[in-house]
């Protein structure tokens, strides 16, 4: 069964099939859609998900074995394969083939993949596994669709705005889906629902200010949101230094005395991580998730 990205939240509302592929050439839809999925699973019930990522030296059989093992809760499970590379070799592909043979209930599986050229899509596996289950190609939408899909995006976040001002995003974006995503972000934290005028737009992504860290710091003491992400903005566009900004952050964490504190710290300790390599993730959007942390208001 093929599904179009767009088409993924109905089915979602439903019973789960056994199995879902995602692959394409985007991968913020490749990765949304990998989270509506689990979100789904554990909806439904499937409380244990087991992550398996194809390297270079992965053995076949833990496949298998993570299938064939139920939930140490005696609920159901989502087994969630990566390959990283969309290349399972021979033996992975004859794996594949084999492991569909074996889906029941209890199990779904999830096999991300990333884009996959011609003769990917008509290879043995694939043709077997979209048969087993559900395929969902996440491509990204053609220039001339990308500002109807920013306005969708940001209805989203009950705001619209005019077709200049979409055209200009997509512009701006040059067809980066995940840029486009974080500018949809920024204008939600900027400014109220409703329509977003093009000057306002113009404004929130053509900033060209100067920050530095004793701006965001002061934006954090004063518990200021929209000023907080603005200086981020502006902070990132000009290449600062991510320990610095982390410092500045951190700092504020520590000498927090809301609830929270323990958990910013936390959430500092885990940016480090990403800063030096040791953790995956979006830096940038990290350091704004924790000034939003930060700046939520004292409660009595």
């Amino acid at each position: 069964m093929q599904l179009r990205s767009e088409q993924l939240a109905a089915h979602l509302d439903k019973p789960l099939a056994p199995l879902y592929l995602l692959h394409g050439d985007e991968p913020l839809l490749v990765i949304e859609a990998g989270d509506a999925i689990r979100t789904a699973a554990r909806k439904q019930g499937f409380e244990e998900r087991e992550v398996i990522v194809v390297g270079t030296s992965f053995k076949w059989d833990e496949l298998f074995l993570a299938a064939g093992n139920m939930s140490l809760f005696g609920g159901s499970k989502l087994v969630d394969l990566r390959i990283p590379s969309g290349k399972p070799g021979r033996e992975g592909s004859e794996a594949l083939q084999r492991y569909i043979s074996t889906l029941g209930p209890g199990i779904v599986t999830l096999i991300s993949l990333p884009e996959l050229d011609w003769q990917a899509k008509k290879a043995a596996w694939v043709t077997a596994l979209s048969n087993a289950g559900v395929s969902i190609e996440c491509n990204a939408p053609p220039p001339a669709r990308l500002p109807q899909w920013i306005a969708e995006r940001m209805a989203r976040q009950q705001q619209s705005a005019p077709r200049p001002a979409l055209e200009f995003i997509a512009a701006h974006v040059e067809g980066n889906l995940l840029a486009a995503h974080q500018e949809i972000q920024k204008l939600g934290l900027l400014y109220p629902p409703g329509e977003v005028t093009l000057e306002q737009i113009e404004g929130a992504v053509m900033n060209v200010a100067r920050y530095d860290v004793s701006d965001l710091r002061d934006a954090l003491k004063a518990r200021d949101t929209v000023r907080a992400a603005r200086t981020l903005e502006g902070l990132k566009g000009e290449d600062a230094a991510p320990p610095l900004v982390l410092w500045a952050l951190a700092t504020e964490a520590r000498s927090s005395s809301a609830p929270s504190r323990m958990a910013a710290l936390l959430h500092a300790a885990k940016i480090d991580r990403m800063i030096k390599g040791l953790a995956r993730g979006d830096v940038w959007d990290e350091f704004l998730q924790l000034a939003l942390r930060l700046t939520q208001p004292r409660t009595r």
